[in-house]
């Protein structure tokens, strides 16, 4: 059994496989522009951010209806809690199924029949965090938050991806001021292709307490400083980061150093069926390019738990991180 973790950078639809989506089209008579899974598959074969979320948006064509969010958030879990994960951060894009036509009930309350029974079904406790798209306006993110306020009994936790140059944090500081009053916890991805300014912004304009990718903030010996100091946590995606060209090679990523600086980071999976592999598998594969040592890999599960909002359950934290620290490798 892989080492016991907490996935805390993990977008729902991201996790879309080509047989999934076979599945979903047929039953929703939707037709994909692809002859079958294989064909899909080579779509997977992406030169950037952008090229990557004109793929996902379009599949999301297929999710239609509570059955359909169920069932792909059913098929996440079973793969997590096969790798190790015993608890699950799992952000989603209402704004793209909102544009669909679907409403926010679908969506919420479809992940939340799969959430509601992740701990019994496969052994994993769940966070759900709503996401605003940063290439929508900030209107449309108070929209977004306005429709979900039914259901806020679900939501952990706001967070803020797709493209992110040009669209800097503080476009959207309205929405994260009323997310703060509304109780809900607070993320964005920044410095992944934005600049290390876009991380501060996060910080001071937005009140984020963590910090999705990060990992341009080794360009600021500044910034750095500040994240170890206020023991920021970074949710970073090794596999993610080769396949939409952050980095070049798994061997050249900043991981390694970034534990050297004493940086907060965690691993994850980001968008596991379209970057090559789940949590564990960016485990194993960091592992093995960086060399990481069993006392790195222990210190990344640990991190992760200790990132976790999990505030309101100590003692599952607790009962996790002994997990971690008793995992024989």
């Amino acid at each position: 059994m892989p080492i016991p973790k907490a996935e805390l950078h993990l977008h729902i639809e991201g996790t879309l496989e080509p047989e999934l989506a076979f599945a979903l089209a047929e039953r929703n008579g939707v037709e994909l522009p692809y002859a079958d899974t294989e064909a899909l598959r080579e779509a997977y074969r992406f030169e950037d951010l952008q090229s990557f979320l004109n793929l996902y948006y379009e599949l999301m064509a297929v999710l239609r209806t509570e059955r359909d969010f169920e069932d792909l958030a059913d098929a996440y879990l079973a793969r997590a809690a096969a790798q190790g994960v015993r608890h699950a951060e799992i952000f989603f894009d209402p704004q793209a199924h909102l544009a669909r036509g679907l409403s926010m009930g679908t969506v919420v309350e479809g992940l939340g029949r799969a959430l509601d029974r992740a701990e019994a079904d496969h052994g994993v406790s769940t966070r759900l965090i709503l996401c605003f798209l940063r290439d929508e306006s900030a209107e449309s993110a108070l929209a977004t938050l306005d429709a979900a306020r039914p259901y806020l009994d679900r939501i952990t936790g706001v967070g803020l991806d797709s493209a992110e140059v040009g669209h800097p944090p503080a476009k959207f500081r309205e929405v994260y001021e009323v997310a703060a009053a509304l109780g809900l916890r607070r993320v964005a991805h920044a410095g992944e292709e934005g600049p290390p300014e876009y991380i501060t912004e996060a910080l001071d304009v937005l009140g984020v307490e963590r910090v999705d990718h990060g990992l341009r903030c080794m360009e600021s010996a500044e910034l750095v400083e500040r994240l170890v100091r206020e023991r920021v946590p970074l949710t970073l995606c090794p596999l993610s980061n080769v396949r939409l060209r952050a980095v070049d090679v798994l061997a050249d990523h900043p991981l390694a150093a970034m534990l050297d600086a004493g940086l907060v980071c965690t691993v994850n999976s980001d968008d596991p069926a379209y970057f090559g592999g789940y949590v564990g598998d960016n485990f194993d594969a960091v592992r093995s390019a960086l060399g990481l040592s069993e006392g790195r890999l222990r210190e990344l599960a640990r991190n992760s738990f200790l990132a976790s909002f999990l505030d309101d359950d100590e003692a599952r934290r607790a009962r996790y991180l002994s997990e971690v620290e008793a995992y024989e490798f």
